[in-house]
């Protein structure tokens, strides 16, 4: 369905479809008038044009025919196999499956039901594409171009009366319908009807559909007399995706905004003449957005009402700019759920899907309606929607197709084909320079895998895409996730080794800066000079051997926090639960970090005592002291450690492990535990300065006091510098932790 009232211009499919099907239409015509106007049977090649582009399609359509009118006036009237000896061009490639169903048809109403072995084995294939159709002996034609459908439908106009329904005012027009604004007598309402050839059967489930981004169908009627039937459904006024794309036309991308796009919807609902527009908070929501942020938003509403229809059984199968209607707010709802696709029997010649709905289908879908290729549509699932759809924003993106498609190439299975070896590949790097230069990272790879050639590199439902395409709007989010291309966390990113080793260091330095200020003066003073020596040269040896001994621990407890991120990066896929042990990993390291770290510094302060017991006599009061420091400058080491790994890994390396896979409510639960961690360790940062003073002094003689007064000092003045910087680390981590909440639930 297209609809015209955006724009003048006509879509050049529509006019491709429309011209074939008026010239089918045509020849069928004459055919079923010769038929009915002689008493014996017509010349069927008679009837043939010349255009071979057209021959086949037009053989095909006066077979059924054919077969229709003799199978009813004899009891033995032709096969396929007679037709094939006659016109030989008929197996320049295989029979379409609804040449067969349209022979068993014709047999059947002669008959009645009849034996299928024979079809079965000398058409397997097909047999297997219309089979479910044999099953619930829906026996309708499967011809393309019905005369009397076709007259019906181009006798429709506004003004006139059909059935419940006084057509009011067009809003467009298909290859098979025409949809207009109407009011239902009966119920004194405006509705949208769609007025199209009675072909096939609509899924009880599509009125059931009951979604804030579905168009609502109310119910559907039949005009038997005139091969039509109807579908009356919620009115919407804004026109469609298509008049927005038009619309794009005439601005340039740099002005491109959520304001241009309600510009274009006003446009809509003003040639309608309906309504007016008014102020809302969705409006004032969309005008703020930049262009990607809006397309982003139109495509996260659809990715949801994609995944309410795909959960109660419905695939749209022809998502595209046409079928996605606009309210008056800008909210996109999704119109002609599974009609296009089902109005034909699968597998029908390639012409029926041609009309602008060819170009936004997944490669597996082109491949279910290529007569020669054994694709089957019942293998279909919601990631070939999401593909379409993925195809639509793309082009509200940029303004074109992320594909070479030869629009003149004619209605062929060469041009079909051609369309799905190009969809078969990835988005070539021309099409992606295209996207807006604020387009955000995570917007664009969103699109990217929902144009995966293979289904099973795509998300694996609406609701996984309509996340991804929520926090393109969530810029806090979105930076995490993907941050921007030239930042040093993007050329950093899944290469925590450097960062970490570096943050890790920070806090060791700080607290043996206060250790020396503090405990090396007062043991120069209370030692002799060669059990100072033994007790420097000690505490080399400790750090020569015990530093690298914490590392390898932690190289070890911490290896998914390195080993992971580096395969990502190097393009390595993990399972589900490594992944999320690399993420629990991940926001443990800072705590592990602390813990070895701690666990150092007190197996250095026992050795320590044991050595000075052997060299020293000490006074308990320093002893005290002593321990007390270094109890402080653990602390100091530990907490000055465990703030800028725990920012780093968090900001830098976990949203990497969280883009990689898919996050689950044990995530949001340690999330929630690390923020509680960090208001503990913040609590232990503001309190250093207050307690180094305390023990600093304790139990120490005056003289003693005067040694130690810079030291104090100094972590007095450092502590409180320290405590302000930490604090701004601990709201950004904060609001990261928030974000992230977001991320891993979608509700938060």
């Amino acid at each position: 369905m297209e609809l015209h009232l955006d724009a003048p211009a006509p879509d050049p499919g529509v006019a491709r479809t429309t011209g074939t099907q008026a010239a089918l239409s045509r020849i069928v015509a004459a055919f079923i008038g010769a038929w009915q106007t002689t008493g014996d049977p017509p010349d069927l090649a008679a009837h043939l044009p010349t255009d071979a582009a057209l021959r086949r399609a037009a053989l095909i359509e006066l077979i059924k025919v054919d077969l229709q009118h003799r199978w009813s006036r004899s009891r033995k009237g032709p096969s396929l196999a007679d037709y094939r000896r006659k016109f030989p061009e008929l197996d320049t490639a295989p029979l379409p499956p609804d040449l067969i169903f349209e022979e068993i048809t014709a047999r059947t109403r002669r008959d009645g039901p009849i034996d299928l072995t024979e079809y079965e084995t000398q058409y397997p294939q097909q047999m297997s594409r219309i089979s479910h159709r044999l099953d619930d002996q829906n026996f309708r034609t499967t011809l393309l171009s019905d005369p009397t459908a076709r007259t019906a439908l181009d006798a429709l106009a506004a003004g006139t009366t059909v059935d419940d329904f006084d057509l009011l005012i067009p809003l467009g027009q298909g290859a098979f319908a025409r949809v207009f604004l109407a009011r239902q007598r009966s119920l004194h309402r405006l509705v949208a009807i769609k007025i199209s050839r009675d072909r096939g059967s609509e899924p009880q489930t599509l009125a059931q559909l009951d979604h804030d981004h579905i168009v609502r169908v109310f119910d559907q009627r039949q005009l038997a007399d005139q091969h039509l039937k109807l579908m009356y459904m919620q009115y919407i006024p804004g026109g469609t995706l298509l008049g927005v794309l038009r619309h794009l036309h005439t601005i340039p991308v740099a002005r491109r905004s959520g304001r241009t796009f309600l510009d274009a919807v006003d446009d809509a609902v003003a040639a309608g003449g309906v309504i007016e527009t008014h102020p809302s908070p969705v409006r004032t929501e969309i005008a703020r957005l930049t262009w990607p942020e809006t397309v982003a938003w139109l495509g996260a509403r659809l990715a949801a009402a994609l995944n309410y229809a795909d959960h109660h059984g419905v695939l749209h199968r022809d998502i595209k700019p046409a079928n996605i209607l606009l309210t008056v707010d800008g909210q996109p709802k999704l119109v002609d759920f599974n009609i296009s696709f089902s109005a034909h029997i699968p597998g029908a010649n390639p012409a029926a899907y041609f009309g602008g709905s060819l170009a936004y289908m997944s490669p597996e879908q082109l491949a279910a309606c290529h007569p020669t290729m054994a694709a089957d549509p019942a293998d279909l699932d919601t990631r070939s929607d999401l593909y379409a759809l993925g195809v639509v924003l793309w082009e509200l993106l940029t303004g074109s197709l992320p594909f070479a498609d030869n629009t003149g190439a004619g209605e062929s299975d060469s041009s079909l084909a051609r369309m799905i070896e190009l969809r078969k590949q990835p988005v070539a790097a021309r099409y992606e320079a295209a996207l807006p230069a604020d387009t955000p990272p995570i917007l664009r790879h969103a699109l990217l895998t929902c144009l995966s050639p293979d289904p099973a590199d795509r998300h694996t439902n609406g609701a996984d895409l309509a996340h991804q395409l929520e926090l393109t709007l969530d810029r806090t989010a979105r930076d995490l996730v993907d941050p921007p291309e030239h930042s040093i966390r993007a050329r950093l990113r899944n290469r925590p080794m450097p960062v970490v080793t570096v943050s890790s260091i920070l806090g060791q330095l700080i607290g043996g800066l206060y250790l020396m200020g503090h405990n090396t003066r007062l043991l120069q003073h209370a030692l002799t000079a060669s059990a100072w020596t033994q007790l420097h040269h000690l505490g080399l040896i400790l750090i020569a051997v015990g530093y690298p001994l914490g590392v390898l621990l932690l190289l070890y407890w911490c290896r998914s926090v390195f080993v992971v991120p580096e395969g990502i990066r190097h393009g390595k896929r993990y399972d589900e639960p490594t992944l999320a042990r690399a993420r629990a990993d991940t926001l443990a390291c800072g705590d592990r970090i602390a813990a070895v770290a701690f666990m150092g510094w007190i197996a250095a302060l026992g050795i320590f005592l044991l050595q000075l017991r052997h060299t020293a006599d000490l006074s308990p009061g320093l002893l005290a002291n002593l321990i007390a420091s270094h109890v402080v400058a653990a602390a100091v080491a530990v907490v000055y450690t465990y703030f800028p790994v725990t920012f780093f890994v968090l900001r830098w390396y976990y949203p990497g492990l969280v883009a990689a896979g898919h996050t689950s409510h044990e995530d949001t639960v340690r999330l929630r535990r690390l923020a509680r961690r960090l208001r503990v360790y913040l609590g232990v940062v503001a309190s250093v300065p207050l307690l180094g003073v305390a023990t600093g002094l304790a139990f120490l003689s005056p003289a003693e006091q005067q040694l130690v007064t810079e030291s104090l000092v100094a972590l007095c003045v450092g502590g409180i510098v320290c405590f302000l910087l930490t604090l701004r680390v601990f709201y950004a981590l904060d609001s990261d932790l928030r974000a992230l909440y977001r991320i891993s639930d979608p509700h938060e």
